[in-house]
């Protein structure tokens, strides 16, 4: 999210080609998005948390409330790969993922290729 926001962002082009291919909305998780309002906070300021704020306006991005068992599941994601480490953002994302049967996973986070989707396939990351 923050490379599609911040265009000083060195994979800002990619991102927004990928994301171009893609049929919105996307789905993200509540730990994500105070992630990247902190981060686009720190580097851009509130114009970059504003955009953020309208894309999800858009409903271009639906942010999920995470079940009891995604919560749980969390927890567990975090333990499982706590030597990468696993942070709450990440677990969140492999969690609603598993939850929603969805494979696919917008990020740079060169983790996501460690992670596996129900602790057996790897996910499809975008972009590529």
């Amino acid at each position: 999210m923050i490379a599609l926001i911040d265009a000083d962002e060195a994979e800002h082009e990619r991102c927004r080609a990928a994301l171009s291919e893609l049929v919105p909305p996307m789905l993200t998780t509540w730990p994500v998005m105070t992630e990247c309002m902190y981060l686009l906070g720190a580097r851009v300021g509130w114009s970059g948390q504003r955009r953020l704020w309208q894309i999800i306006e858009q409903d271009a991005l639906q942010v999920a409330d995470l079940s009891t068992s995604a919560t749980a599941r969390s927890r567990i994601l975090m333990e499982k790969y706590r030597e990468v480490p696993m942070d709450l953002a990440d677990a969140s994302l492999v969690a609603l993922a598993e939850a929603e049967e969805l494979k696919q996973v917008f990020t740079l986070d060169a983790d996501f290729g460690v992670y596996r989707y129900r602790g057996r396939e790897s996910f499809e990351i975008i972009p590529s």
